[in-house]
């Protein structure tokens, strides 16, 4: 999988900037961060976050310029991927010929298909102007992206000419070549060439061509039958005409096909894959609103400049609490301000995936982060292949082991960083030759290429040889103060499984950096464990034991810091719910009914509504939703059948709240069956048991005893931490120049001094300024992603922030807000914490969260910004002093 992007605010001349007036104009969200590098000459990976009212988004584009063309070995080509059955894009990219010369360097995944049939892609593909296969039947009417042998792309219809040609020279129209569906009527064509995994049914005749003559006659053609031979071409035959003049070939009758694509208008490309609905017409944006297909999904997407020279290759990830997808006219919209002035949607969903490449790399690597939780097989898609290079030394990509994580450029003073120097050409492909290594700034390298921080501040590390070179900043923190897990438990299912971790090192200040293996000591069971460096900078445990529990202890060899990890191996079945109180399950369809031991759950699904409603369905919700264990891999439960097909559907929500469908089996037998349904690695926990549901053929399902999966490793560890030094007493307070309260107001006295004046919990001030504190009160009323909460939010701390940036009589920003957990999300909490922290590294200014009416008082910082929660009912008292040299609050709880 993909390292995960920062969420890093987007710094343009070192302030915070908002979006510019154009872009402002056509869209409603923010940019939260943003990565770019160049794969080729010609090719450039951007990456980047967005937040919008309803979701967040995450987002992958290959910008192509094709100039150069598709002949000879010059420029960027965009080429058919695929062809030879249903595999992962990556699959595909590392088989792709290139040819002499060129190498690949991105792949994003093609055309719909056959996903319940033959496995075959939907539309039309050609290869180097070769028909490869036609639109299956019934899809004629689908579009194409192709790109001529100049390189110039544009969207198009293709279609098929072709005939047959019998004995006696009777000619037949050839109505399908390779396609993913028969014609209902004549004949069609299925050769080496074919996509699929199977040929499909022919439900009539079929014949063996080699040579231009039948060699076999008539032909079967099993369920599972691989593609034809080279040379051989299987000719079937649909309706009462085609099969009749079919079934009276012979072996050694001289039979020919043709076949050849024909484009609606303008030249035929030289590559093209099918699509589905256009995105952008003539510069114009589709609305798709009301069609089946619009809603928010994963989704792929290519794109094409007005003159057919520059290509995107898009890919927005979906179904996940961090990327919530894009509808089709949202999609379209999207593409029209990317510059595009035709689009095409291609498939989406699980088969969402782009690939790319790096400077010096062999092979593109996965960037975004499929709904499937792994990339999914497909038949075809799009490869990008660039110009090999010479192979000469130009330069090196100098990174941290494991990638560019959101910590990786950060080193605590006294650990150490890993780093890697991968050598490229001056056409950014693979070149050799080791470097040398060196440093300036706040630490060394050795010469293996891991640097040592020795101070804090700025460094920049060098990887050299000759005159070519290659840099890495690094960010040289304080020491460790403290230390955590990446993951507080982990629960293996069996002996020999593995799962990863890694160590998070903050110091004083609450900035945080990634700490590797070498610098901590670990403690553990090792008759039962095993935990070894993963060479990417984190661990990687298995477990030795069937069943076992136990704990993990890491400590930082430099500061003595120390973390817990609770570790269990061996799965249980814990009760979720039992369904005794089936009769408070409320839903269309649902009763009480007798269960496998004592009451259980029916669900009635009534017989199908006539088109084009939906297909009916029974569902029940519990009277209140059903917490799932934490780290549960499955979801059980015993469903008594009818033999009709019905199938049965197990309801959650994630820790945002995001809807997730666990389908289960059509319940063909009768009698009572357990089934287990595997829980999916993408969705936030914990999850929730919001109902069950039946839907499908009409029919009666009882439902009863559903249970979770769990591995028990025991509770996470609990931590405590030292008071931080904000806190004070009332002398503390009372030291500094002015105060003010959390709480209600109350006449000044030796324990309760003279303050300027006081917050309470339904303050509804607007933003104010006072004694060179700007206070920035944000409304936690809406949920971030529910009628865009966190989108004001944030759009109000941005321009706050821009304000306070160029106020010389402003020396800090306190954000307040009202206790409000289940509204801000982590993502903007996040994303809070970043802003403020960019805005106090680049202006030098003071950044502080106050949050009122919490339950019990807390306080310490992140990324350098103070973070107070003032208790509810209490009066919590703070001193400050917005210039002061060191901390400038002092605060006294309440």
């Amino acid at each position: 999988m993909p390292t995960p992007r920062p969420l890093l605010p987007v710094l343009l001349a070192g302030t915070l900037a908002l979006s510019s007036p154009a872009a402002a104009a056509d869209d409603t969200g923010i940019e939260t961060a943003r990565t770019a590098r160049q794969i080729a000459p010609g090719v450039r990976l951007e990456s980047y976050d967005r937040l919008e009212s309803d979701r967040w988004l995450r987002i992958d584009e290959l910008v192509v310029d094709t100039a150069g063309g598709t002949g000879g070995t010059g420029g960027v080509r965009v080429e058919y991927l695929g062809g030879d059955g249903p595999e992962t894009v990556a699959e595909a990219a590392a088989r792709h010929r290139a040819g002499p010369g060129r190498r690949v360097i991105g792949a994003v995944n093609g055309d719909f298909f056959d996903v319940r049939g033959s496995g075959a892609p939907l539309g039309p593909g050609l290869r180097d102007g070769r028909l490869l296969h036609s639109p299956a039947n019934g899809t004629a009417s689908a579009p194409a992206v192709g790109f001529g042998p100049d390189g110039r792309g544009r969207m198009l219809r293709l279609g098929l000419a072709g005939n047959v040609t019998l004995p006696g020279g009777r000619v037949r129209p050839l109505t399908g070549f390779n396609a993913a569906r028969p014609p209902a009527e004549g004949f069609a064509a299925y050769t080496a060439d074919w996509p699929g995994a199977a040929l499909p049914d022919p439900r009539g005749q079929a014949v063996e061509l080699r040579g231009g003559r039948v060699a076999a006659a008539p032909v079967r053609v099993p369920a599972r039958r691989a593609r034809p031979a080279p040379g051989t071409t299987l000719l079937l035959a649909r309706g009462a005409t085609a099969t009749a003049e079919l079934a009276a070939l012979r072996p050694g009758d001289a039979v020919a096909v043709a076949a050849r694509p024909v484009a609606g208008a303008g030249p035929l490309p030289w590559t093209a894959v099918g699509g589905r609905e256009a995105l952008v017409v003539a510069g114009v944006p589709r609305d798709h609103d009301g069609e089946p297909n619009d809603t928010a999904a994963p989704r792929t997407a290519v794109g094409i400049s007005r003159d057919g020279r520059q290509v995107r290759l898009v890919a927005v990830d979906g179904r996940q609490r961090d990327s919530g997808g894009l509808t089709l006219t949202g999609l379209g919209r999207m593409m029209r301000r990317l510059g595009a002035y035709e689009a095409l949607n291609l498939d989406g969903g699980g088969s969402t995936t782009l690939l790319a490449g790096a400077a010096g790399a062999t092979a593109p690597a996965l960037e975004n982060t499929p709904s499937d939780g792994t990339p999914r097989p497909v038949p075809n898609g799009l490869v990008l292949t660039a110009p090999a290079g010479s192979g000469r030394l130009a330069g090196y990509r100098v990174e941290p082991l494991g990638g560019a994580g959101p910590d990786f450029g950060r080193v605590l003073r006294g650990l150490t960083r890993t780093l890697t120097a991968t050598g490229h050409d001056a056409a950014l492909g693979p070149a050799t030759g080791a470097p040398s290594w060196s440093a300036r700034g706040g630490g060394s390298v050795d010469p293996a290429g891991v640097f040592h921080a020795a101070r804090p501040g700025s460094a920049t590390a060098y990887a050299r040889r000759g005159g070519v070179e290659g840099a890495f900043p690094l960010d040289v923190l304080g020491p460790p103060a403290r230390l955590r897990p990446t993951r507080d438990r982990i629960g293996l299912a069996e002996r020999g499984e593995s799962a990863g971790f890694g160590l998070v090192g903050y110091d004083a200040q609450g900035a945080a950096a990634a700490v590797e293996p070498r610098d901590v000591t670990l403690r553990f069971d090792r008759s039962r464990w095993n935990v070894t460096g993963d060479g990417r900078g984190g661990f990687t445990v298995s477990a030795r034991t069937a069943r076992a529990t136990g704990m993990l202890h890491a400590t930082v060899d430099a500061t003595g810091a120390t973390a817990e990890l609770a570790l269990g191996v061996g799965l249980e079945a814990l009760p979720v719910a039992a369904l005794e109180d089936a009769a408070r399950w409320a839903g269309p369809g649902a009763a009480a009914a007798r269960g496998r031991s004592g009451r259980g759950l029916a669900l009635s699904v009534p017989a199908p509504a006539p088109a084009p409603l939906h297909a009916s369905a029974a569902s029940a919700a519990p009277p209140r939703p059903v917490p799932l264990p934490e780290l549960a891999r499955s979801v059980s439960l015993w469903v008594a059948g009818d033999g009709s097909g019905a199938r049965p559907d197990v309801r959650l929500a994630d820790a945002g709240g995001a809807a997730l469908t666990l389908r289960g089996p059509a319940a063909d037998w009768t009698g009572w069956r357990r089934i287990t349904l595997p829980l999916p690695p993408l969705p936030e926990r914990p999850l929730t048991l919001t109902g069950l549901s039946a839907s499908g053929a009409r029919g009666r399902l009882v439902l009863d005893g559903v249970a979770a999966e769990t591995p028990l490793p025991g509770p996470a560890p609990a931590y405590r931490t030292r008071p931080d030094p904000v806190v004070a007493g009332a002398a503390g307070v009372r030291a500094r120049p002015w105060r003010f309260a959390v709480g209600p107001a109350v006449p000044a006295s030796p324990r309760n001094p003279d303050t300027d004046f006081a917050l309470t919990d339904a303050m509804e001030r607007p933003a104010f300024t006072h004694r060179g504190v700007r206070f920035l009160p944000l409304d936690t009323g809406r949920a971030t992603l529910d009628g865009g909460g966190g989108l004001g939010r944030m759009r109000t701390l941005r321009a706050a922030l821009e304000s306070a940036a160029r106020e010389p009589g402003t020396g800090a920003l306190a954000v307040v807000r009202q206790y409000a957990p289940r509204a801000v999300d982590r993502k903007e909490a996040a994303l809070l914490t970043r802003y403020l922290g960019e805005f106090r590294r680049t202006t030098g200014k003071r950044a502080a969260v106050i949050t009122v009416g919490a339950p019990r008082f807390t306080a310490g910082r992140s990324e350098g910004v103070l973070e107070v929660s003032a208790r509810r009912g209490g009066r919590t008292l703070f001193g400050a002093d917005a210039f002061a040299t060191g901390d400038w609050l002092s605060v006294r709880p309440g």
